[in-house]
Order: C-alpha cells, then structure tokens, then sequence
C-alpha cells in the first residue's frame, strides 16, 4: 500500500563509480577509459526494477556515458523514461570557468538530444555543486533552454549546498534577474533541523526508517512531492575498491549491497514518476 497519493520524482543520476567527487582524489579524469565500465549494466539494473514496478523516471545522463552508450540512452528513452543532462565530464561546476561550463553544458544537451530526436528539459550539476560561489551558472543553464534545474541542495556540506535555499520546488532568481524553476533535492525537518532525505549517499548511511519518516512527512503532513536521486553505482556492489581516503571510502562504499532492496521497498511504499510530471502535477510547468 502507498504511503500517500501524492506523486514523487524518481531521479538517477547516470555515471560509473569512477566519475565520482569522492574517488577524483585517486582516480583522474584521463584514467577514465582504462578503468572497468560498469554503468551500462547497473543502469539496466534499475530498468528492470523499475519496469517491475510500472514506473516512469528522470535520467540525469553523464554526456560521457552518452557518448560510450547512445544505445543505452535510447534504451531509456523507449521505456518511457526522462532523458535529462548531467553535464559532460562531472566536473564540480565552482571548480569550472564560465566558459567551460557554458560548453560542456551546451555540447551534453546537444548531444543528448540527437540521440533521442527529442529536446531535454532538466539540468542537474555534477555533486550538486551549484553554491553560492557558482549561482552564475544558473544564468547559463537558462540561456542553453532548460525547463528546470534541480542542482541546488538546501543544506550544509562540506563539498556542496546553500543551507538557506528553499526546500521546496519554485521560481527562483538568477543571478542577472531571469526565473528558472528548480526543484531542489528534498529535506525533512526533524526539531528544527534539515535532513537530507533525497537518497544517494544519505539513503545507504541513514537508517531506512529515518529516510521514510522524512519523506512520509513531505508527502503527508506538507502536501508536497519530494525528489530521490540515486546512481547506477549505487546498486553494484561488486565494483572495483580504490584506496581513496577514509572518508571518501565511507561515503562511497557503505551498504552497497543494500541499497538494492531499500529501493525496492521505497517503490512500493511511495508513488513515483518523472520530474516532468510531477512539476506539470504542481503547475509549475505545462502538461
């Protein structure tokens, strides 16, 4: 039985355990291609789950994954699914030149959109790295043509979020004064206090019924649908070890092998669908 009736957006974020922030201390960006390619197959993994399920999502893809998988993209595609842009490289967008980010940015949607023959409306930042310091790519994003973002994090970390930003999904102001709508990764409010209940990371170190009760009070006690995101990675738990730091080890490689059937079990306690749907199910974007 669903927790509510309110509709939620489904997200992945499609990389290969290798693109990660956290491992980019061991493993660089011109090692990429000798590394073991494992995202074509997890990704197929969440497919077939999903397909159980009977529901739709967003794919936040890598342009480098598209590039090596176009197949895999129209794949998505044709199962009914959102194909969004996760940039091209996943770099951290505050560690980019406006220019560079502009072209990557503008290469990926181009890129995702001739393989599918069709437009790409969301963005998502690699590591959610739209901050204070990087809100000028907000301005970019809306000149390239994306419907929405969903990049900025409301809350405090060390590598990413803007604490006071809103939690919920609306208009905000770029930076030279244009609207852009976003849809920020969800937090709860647990006495007083935000808690990242969106997924990723946070789904595999927090305790399963943490993440519910914070998304159940989303659903039910604020009348608002909630974003979860995850990535391929995250469901392969026989991916290479790299001796990263030990925090980075941590983040990366704890519960691995549940998150499989946590997510399994969060699909059939909530509704899901694409970010596309559950903005046009608020208003905030057309039908």
């Amino acid at each position: 039985m669903k927790t509510t009736d309110v509709r939620n957006a489904m997200t992945v974020d499609v990389e290969d355990y290798f693109h990660v922030a956290a491992l980019s201390e061991v493993i660089k960006k011109e090692d990429w291609s000798r590394c073991e390619y494992r995202a074509e197959a997890s990704t197929v993994k969440l497919l077939e789950l999903f397909s159980k399920h009977g529901i739709q999502a967003t794919f936040f893809i890598l342009g480098w994954v598209a590039q090596r998988s176009p197949q895999l993209i129209r794949q998505i595609h044709a199962a009914g699914h959102e194909i969004a842009c996760h940039g091209m490289s996943h770099q951290l967008v505050y560690k980019q030149t406006p220019d560079e980010f502009e072209a990557e940015t503008r290469d990926s949607k181009a890129l995702l959109e001739n393989i599918i023959g069709s437009s790409v409306a969301g963005y998502r930042a690699a590591s959610w790295s739209i901050t204070r310091q990087s809100l000028w790519a907000l301005d970019i994003i809306h000149s390239l043509g994306f419907e929405y973002d969903s990049s900025v994090f409301p809350v405090r970390h060390d590598l990413y979020g803007i604490p006071d930003a809103p939690r919920r999904p609306g208009i905000i102001k770029t930076p030279s004064g244009k609207e852009l709508l976003e849809f920020p990764p969800s937090t709860a409010q647990f006495a007083g206090v935000r808690v990242p209940v969106a997924g990723g990371g946070y789904f595999r170190l927090l305790p399963y019924w943490l993440t519910r009760a914070g998304l159940k009070q989303i659903n039910a006690d604020e009348g608002q649908s909630f974003i979860f995101y995850l990535h391929p990675w995250e469901v392969d738990p026989d991916q290479p070890r790299v001796q990263a730091s030990l925090r980075s080890r941590f983040r990366h490689y704890t519960n691995l092998t549940k998150t499989y059937g946590r997510l399994d079990r969060l699909i059939g306690e909530f509704r899901f669908t694409t970010v596309r749907n559950v903005l046009a199910d608020t208003g905030l974007l057309a039908a």
